[in-house]
């Protein structure tokens, strides 16, 4: 067969369809007024709808939403033109699975070089994506950093929050890391794409903070010489995160339940009701049930934000992680620098697993930091370390959980230690004795010396 009798024979409407529906990838195709004309085998596996159910429909309304959520270049009208882009993407099937995806999209041109559609693919990664959760390697989710099994739940927790536009409180002490769960829960969402917007509450001066949360008008203040949109109109369409919202005063509370009630708000000084679409993930380091039995906080705000509460775990609850993080913030810090990122050496590792970190991975990574400025010889040592370290003398750490050893917690803190025995006690909150007597009982756990 000739090159030319070869390409007539591709480009023939029978065989291009053929060739396209045993790609493994997704294809789904639509024009600028978002009619699908093009939807192969494996879009309606990955998707759950039939081909004969989306065929010159609106992508829209088949999907009964932007199918590429808030990334969607066509919810404002048709674009003058789209470039190649990439992301991932939940996405939710026909029959109500959420399933999790690699997308890309590029345009389409005819002849002329006119831009008349768009052309994207999709790869179902969801399989692929739990194993990685599951396994016991992994050691981190979207940004996040650890791998003990605490973590491992909490990235569960994540992914199955993120389905859904419920208000969450995030809860647990400074430095724990919260804006950086916030913001996966919002990345893992079908808001991903949209504004997040973190809010510190109690940074903002008081007499601002309403201002700040929802705008004002020309005139509304001395100062105030042009309207100006607050943070909830900022993410209109994703996410505002509301940290430290205990420090939020009262009569803002109340504003912020009508918000959160029916998704409007007025500006300062401003006659007009604005809806807005929003998500609202809050946090705090205080005991939010208490801050409403001392009439700090109302009630029914604390119901409102509190639908699905997420307990954020401190640095002394996963021990096993204090090396990881820590190795990631020597690389880190080496990086920004354009240096070579030092060493830790065993008696330094072992001072930082039995320090309590009361500033949790926020007071870890500062002491790192102060680690590499203080470090001359390429290896940390304990003195290179902060000298709340170095006087620490307090009794090491002791986890509760641990204390009843599991063969799952034990081996674990084996690979995460490198075996070393000493350190795997430490990380587990038992003696040396209690461990050793476990190791003999569970002879496939022992590491080979």
């Amino acid at each position: 067969m000739s090159e030319t009798n070869l390409i007539h024979t591709i480009a023939s409407r029978e065989n291009l369809v053929r060739i396209l529906d045993n790609l493994k990838e997704g294809i789904i195709a639509h024009d600028l007024q978002r009619r699908i004309f093009f939807f192969n085998a494996e879009a309606e596996r990955i998707t759950g709808y039939r081909r004969q159910d989306v065929l010159g429909r609106d992508c829209h309304a088949v999907f009964e939403a932007p199918f590429c959520g808030r990334r969607c270049s066509f919810c404002d009208g048709v674009p003058n033109a789209i470039g190649g882009f990439a992301y991932p993407l939940n996405i939710t099937t026909k029959q109500g699975e959420v399933r999790r995806i690699e997308f890309r999209a590029t345009m389409m041109r005819d002849e002329q070089g006119d831009f008349v559609g768009v052309l994207a693919a999709l790869s179902d990664v969801t399989e692929l994506r739990e194993l990685q959760r599951r396994s016991t390697e992994t050691n981190r989710f979207a940004n996040i950093i650890g791998g003990d099994s605490m973590m491992r739940g909490l990235y569960q927790q994540i992914i199955d929050v993120a389905q859904y536009d419920f208000p969450v409180h995030l809860f647990g002490e400074t430095g724990t890391g919260k804006e950086l769960v916030a913001a996966a829960i919002h990345n893992e969402s079908r808001r991903a794409g949209a504004p997040f917007v973190p809010i510190n509450c109690g940074a903002l001066p008081e007499g601002l903070i309403e201002s700040e949360l929802f705008g004002h008008v020309k005139g509304a203040f001395s100062g105030a010489i042009r309207d100006k949109k607050g943070r909830f109109e900022l993410a209109d369409g994703g996410t505002v995160f509301l940290d430290e919202v205990a420090e939020m005063p009262k009569p803002l509370q109340v504003k912020l339940l009508r918000v959160l009630q029916e998704g409007t708000l007025e500006k300062l000084g401003g006659e007009r009701t604005i809806s807005v679409s929003v998500r609202v993930i809050s946090a705090t380091n205080k005991d939010l049930r208490k801050e409403v039995q001392r009439n700090a906080f109302r009630e029914d705000l604390f119901y409102r934000l509190n639908v699905i509460p997420i307990h954020i775990p401190a640095l002394r609850e996963r021990a096993t992680d204090i090396a990881l993080l820590a190795n990631h913030f020597l690389r880190h810090a080496a990086e920004r620098n354009h240096r070579t990122a030092p060493v830790i050496a065993e008696s330094a590792i072992s001072l930082l697993m039995d320090y309590a970190w009361p500033g949790n991975v926020r007071e870890l990574q500062n002491a790192m930091q102060f680690a590499v400025v203080h470090c001359s010889s390429g290896i940390i040592t304990p003195h290179d370390l902060p000298i709340e370290l170095r006087g620490f003398k307090g009794a090491p750490v002791r986890l509760e959980r641990s204390r009843k050893l599991d063969v799952q917690a034990v081996r674990e803190a084996l690979r995460k230690t490198g075996g070393n025995k000493a350190r795997t006690a430490r990380a587990l909150g038992v003696g040396r004795a209690t461990l050793y007597r476990f190791l003999e009982e569970h002879a496939e756990l022992n590491p080979q010396e």
